[in-house]
């Protein structure tokens, strides 16, 4: 699967292109040993994911409806409402969770010492690595170069990615243990709503990471001892630096929900959530939203002037 080559040939090559996912080859140098979605240098002609560098993919797709369900199923533009939880989600988010740590992670780290994951159609995965392999979750089959299969425990699931099962304790405290009988519990609805949620937090954390870029943002991540795609930003100096991030739950919130972390504790209004003493805005609040990604960029953005108070 190549998505940056995919839309390229799509347009027929008219526009330089840049998209969500990772796409080949490998990257192979240090710090992030993975592509950058909105990096340079830039075609003449540019369409991407985010307002402000080039042509947006949501614009295009205005003008060529054709393309609309192409954008909207890879979260480009012309975006589909998130919709209600189906049955089944906590549960398959706890499977997918042990998945991430124990396999999906443990394939990238074993070839270069990295575990940041990245959204992926329906789902999450690695960036390239290696001989330009890739291991990622679609709709909740795990997919090891190209291959789809569905693991019924997490031992299935190494034997699938050819890779042994967990990571090095020092590398992070994982949510479950490394188990190879532990059963997982996948509900294809369930896994759909969480790729949804994945897409949906990368095409405003990549937004927000642009237009951020004069306060140093880092990669937008999938961590998966967490589980949450995050990125951080601000004056770390003058104790003004927070995560901006989207989780899927956990044990103190049982819907996903997006967050802005401070690195140093902040006093005010904003700062509402005592799990972790940052800012949340909740499912609920994005359901019942006219705007959901309107809304989830003001959280951000508030988040934002909320370091500087």
């Amino acid at each position: 699967m190549n998505p940056r080559w995919e839309a390229w040939d799509l347009l027929g090559g008219e526009y330089d292109v840049r998209v969500l996912e990772p796409s080949p080859p490998a990257v192979t140098t240090p710090p992030w040993y993975a592509d950058d979605p909105l990096a340079g240098p830039y075609g003449a002609k540019l369409v991407t994911p985010v307002c402000g560098l080039g042509r947006t993919w949501d614009d295009l797709a205005r003008e060529r409806p054709g393309l609309a369900g192409f954008c909207a199923d890879r979260w480009l533009g012309a975006w589909h409402r998130l919709a209600p939880l189906p049955r089944g989600f906590a549960e398959t988010r706890r499977s997918l969770h042990a998945l991430a740590e124990h396999v999906v992670a443990a394939a990238r780290h074993a070839a270069n010492g990295k575990i940041g994951l990245r959204f992926t159609r329906g789902g999450f995965g690695t960036p390239y690595f290696g001989d330009d392999r890739q291991v990622r979750v679609e709709n909740g089959r795990l997919v090891v170069d190209d291959v789809a299969e569905t693991p019924k425990t997490l031992g299935d699931a190494a034997d699938l990615t050819g890779v042994p099962l967990g990571m090095p304790p020092d590398v992070y405290l994982p949510e479950t243990p490394a188990d190879p009988g532990l059963a997982l519990a996948i509900s294809p609805p369930a896994a759909e709503a969480l790729g949804a949620w994945y897409g949906f937090a990368w095409s405003v954390l990549e937004q927000v990471r642009f237009d951020a870029r004069a306060l140093g943002p880092s990669r937008v991540q999938l961590w998966p001892e967490h589980f949450d795609a995050a990125l951080d930003a601000g004056d770390e100096a003058a104790g003004r630096r927070a995560a901006f991030g989207a989780s899927p739950g956990d044990a103190e919130h049982r819907e996903p929900y997006l967050y802005v972390a401070p690195w140093v504790k902040r006093r005010g209004a904003y700062w509402n959530d005592d799990a972790f003493g940052g800012a949340s805005l909740p499912y609920a609040a994005l359901m019942a939203a006219d705007d959901q990604r309107a809304t989830a960029l003001d959280f951000f953005r508030r988040g934002v002037d909320a370091l500087s108070d």
